[in-house]
Formats: structure tokens, sequence, C-alpha cells
């Protein structure tokens, strides 16, 4: 039996044109009403019902957000009002910043303060030409920051920043721009002093950075990255004497978190009574291979002031203290090797005759552990120490020595010209104890003729 997969016969409905169609023999009732089959309903889906609820829901939000914030802000208004959007605008009135004078006594917030000491701060932009490998003549340029420290010109900077620069030029805050000339500077306290042809300027009111606590708010004013001119930042002071080695070089620092980058160098740290207390100088990264942020440093202001008046009248530091003794470093192998109670502090190796340290009494074998208030135990230490101190002040040492701790004063005399700084009349103790020497000459330190003497000291009869 043959089966039509269509179910049509196809001779059955073999038709050639529409005439050809079939037709009822009667006429359809005009009464009839066709039925309809009945629509089954559409099963909504998940995403329909959740658009009409969240549409409820917004016009929910809407007629209540109208009804309880009658008179703010419309997010679609009906009516006359429709399509309309009513922005809400603060009618705050703004504060104005007074520029006040710094006196010392008068706090102030830091707006108030940038405003009034941000016209004694300067940029400092250098250019310094040097030679290659290949005898060829490079130009480098550098920047850094400053301040005003007189009425007629004289300006403070670090002295890293104008070193080797062979043209150097200060932008004041009102665009002005000078050819500066440097009148000198000190490496050992990273401090140097420039010129400029101008009067009337605004100087710097300076403070004592010895009345810094941990806490104290304190503003960075600088030109960091040498394009972001006139920058402040502001920090609190994380530690008041922080002994850091920058270079080889000690110093003791103001450690601050004030966000401080290139170029800030130079630059006032400044307290909320709009006094300069340090000079920006390091931001721990340039030195460290450890990548750290807000923490920075400055030189305290009360360490270089004479310094910074020595330079103006003289062109260079003609007052650095100096102790005239040959010191090291102490440490335990030594304490062992001399028998010696202490490991910490600064172990004196000779002193010069007639020099400061011997009119204080100090004596070879010594061990210094304090400088007036500080605690030494390093001769880096010591040169940190000694920075706060001029030729002529007296200070009280704590001496180590025979077993007991005594006090002795000294009086700085002023460094000689052809020396070094008093670190480089210094000498690190090595694992015996065999390496100091008097100003690095490798000679005997003292009046001793062998090292078998200098051990004889300590050891055999004395006399």
């Amino acid at each position: 039996m043959y089966y039509n997969d269509d179910f049509r016969n196809s001779d059955q409905y073999r038709y050639t044109n529409r005439d050809q169609l079939p037709h009822d023999d009667y006429a359809p009732d005009p009464n009839r009403v066709p039925v309809q089959p009945p629509v089954q309903p559409k099963k909504q889906g998940f995403f329909h019902r959740a658009a009409v609820k969240v549409t409820a829901l917004i016009l929910a939000c809407a007629v209540a957000g109208g009804l309880a914030g009658w008179g703010g802000a419309a997010i679609a208004g009906s009516g006359s009002n429709s399509g309309k959007t009513t922005i809400q605008q603060s009618d705050r009135q703004p504060v104005t910043v007074q520029v006040k004078k710094v006196d010392g006594q008068t706090k102030m917030d830091p707006a108030t303060v940038y405003a009034s000491v941000v016209n004694s701060a300067v940029s400092i932009n250098c250019s310094a030409t040097s030679t290659n490998i290949f005898g060829q003549q490079t130009q480098t340029a550098s920047s850094g920051s400053g301040f005003i420290i007189t009425e007629d010109g004289y300006v403070v900077t670090n002295y890293h920043v104008v070193s080797g620069a062979s043209s150097v030029q200060v932008t004041l805050y009102n665009g002005d721009t000078y050819d500066a000339t440097v009148i000198g500077g000190d490496s050992d306290y990273d401090v140097a002093v420039l010129k400029i042809n101008a009067s009337g300027l605004q100087p710097v009111t300076l403070g004592e950075s010895a009345d810094v606590n941990v806490g104290d708010t304190v503003l960075a004013i600088g030109n960091p990255l040498g394009e972001l001119t006139f920058s402040m930042s502001q920090g609190i002071v994380s530690s008041c004497d922080r002994a850091i080695n920058v270079d080889g070089t000690p110093f003791n620092m103001i450690q601050v978190d004030c966000s401080i980058n290139p170029g800030n160098s130079g630059g006032p740290l400044v307290n909320l009574y709009g006094e300069v207390v340090g000079i920006v100088s390091a931001k721990y990264s340039s030195y460290s291979s450890t990548t750290v942020e807000g923490l920075g440093f400055a030189i305290p202001i009360s360490d270089v002031r004479s310094i910074i008046t020595d330079i103006m009248e003289n062109g260079a530091v003609t007052d650095k203290a100096y102790m005239a003794i040959t010191a090291g470093t102490m440490n335990e192998q030594m304490a062992a090797q001399f028998n010696i109670d202490v490991t910490e502090g600064v172990f004196v190796y000779s002193v010069v005759e007639g020099g400061a340290g011997e009119k204080a009494g100090l004596r070879l074998g010594d061990v210094i552990t304090k400088m007036g208030d500080k605690t030494l135990t390093s001769r880096q230490d010591l040169s940190a120490a000694m920075k706060g101190y001029r030729a002529g002040d007296t200070v009280t040492l704590t001496v180590y020595r025979g077993g007991q701790y005594i006090e002795v004063e000294l009086t700085f005399d002023a460094q000689p010209q052809n020396t070094g700084s008093e670190e480089d009349n210094t000498q690190s103790s090595g694992n015996n104890g065999n390496n100091g020497g008097n100003g690095g000459n490798g000679q005997m330190p003292g009046n001793w003729d062998n090292w078998q003497d200098f051990y004889n000291y300590f050891f055999g009869n004395r006399g």
C-alpha cells in the first residue's frame, strides 16, 4: 500500500486555474458566528517579570521621593513641568584666606600658612656642562627649591642642588626670574647660600627645630619633579632626631611623612605658626633600594642657623666645630680585647696635643657614650651630633673610663681649613682594633711607637 507523506491526493486536487476551484452548493448563513479557537496565554519570561517589578519600584520611589523631598531636586516632573530637571546649587559663601604676618605666636590653618609663606619660597633651576668619555661637552639640567632669608636677596637651599652647576636661576612665586650667584656652601651640612639682585623681598621667619615634637603638623613647600612649582604637602613629624647616613655623610634629621619628591630638596619645612623649622633635604628612597612612601627628612634649622650666617659673611663655613681627636666605633670584639665593659660608643684612639680633646681631659682608651643629651653608639653619631655646635661652644661629654662613667666639659676648636671634616679624622675600628689611625694615615695613634705598646697600655702595667 502506498502512503503519501503529505497526506494529499494529487489526483483529487489537480486544478489548473482559480475558476476550477470547487464551490459550495449552498450560500453561507449570514447569522453564523465563526468559532475562534481558544488563545493560549503566553508564558511570561523571567526578565519580563523582573522588568515589570523594577519599573514599579522606580515609579514607587519617584512618588515617595517627590512626596518626601518636596522642594528638592526633581528627577522628572509631570504636567506643566514634564521633562524638566532641577539641579540644586549651593549658596555657601567661599572662605577668604587671609595673608598674615608670621610672628611665631599666631597658630594658623594650612591654607593661611601657605598664603603667608609662599612668597618666601623659590624655585631653582640649574645647568651644568660636563665632558663625556669621547671628549664631547654635554649640558645637563636639574632643579630644586629654596627660600628667601633676607630682603636683599639671599636664598638658602641644599648644597647638592647647586653643586657643580655652571648657572643657577631663581624664580619667585610672582614669576620673576633672576640669575643667582652661589655665595658658598658645605657638603657636610648640605647647605648652600645664593644671592640674587633684588630688594624688598619677603624673607622667611626662622623657628626653633628644638621645639618640634613628634605629631606636630608640618608643611613642605617646593618644586616637586621640577615642574609642579610651589606645591604644598602636609604631614606630621615622625621623629625629631633621626640619625641617617646619606652617601657616607651622617645627619641628624627631622623625619616627616609629607609627600617629598625630587625637586623638593632645599625647600622650607614650615610649622603651623609659619616658621621654618627645617630644610627639606632627602627622601629615603633616594638612598635606599627599598621603595617607600610617606618618608622624608629635613635638616633641623637650629643645626644650620649659624652655618648659614657664616656662609653669608665669609663665603664658607669658618667656625665648624672640631674636637681634635681620632676616634672610632666601639664594638663587642674591641670591648673583649681591651677588657672594657661597654660595647657601644665612640672609642678615642688619640688626642691632638693642645687641642680641645686634650684640654677637656680626654685620654686614649676613653669611650664617649653621650654628647649633651644625645646617646652616641658610633662615630657617625658623633659626627652628626657635632653639627649642632660651632667653634667656641661648650658641651658636656659622658665618658666611660676605668670601669665608671664620668663627665667632662669640652669647648670646641675651629676646624682647621686644611683638614677635612671631623668625620675624616675618625677611623672605623676593625675586628682586632688595630686599624685606628691619625687622619687615616695608618700610623700609630698618640705617642705609641708600636701596637705592642698600645696593647700593653690596656693589659700591662700602666705605672
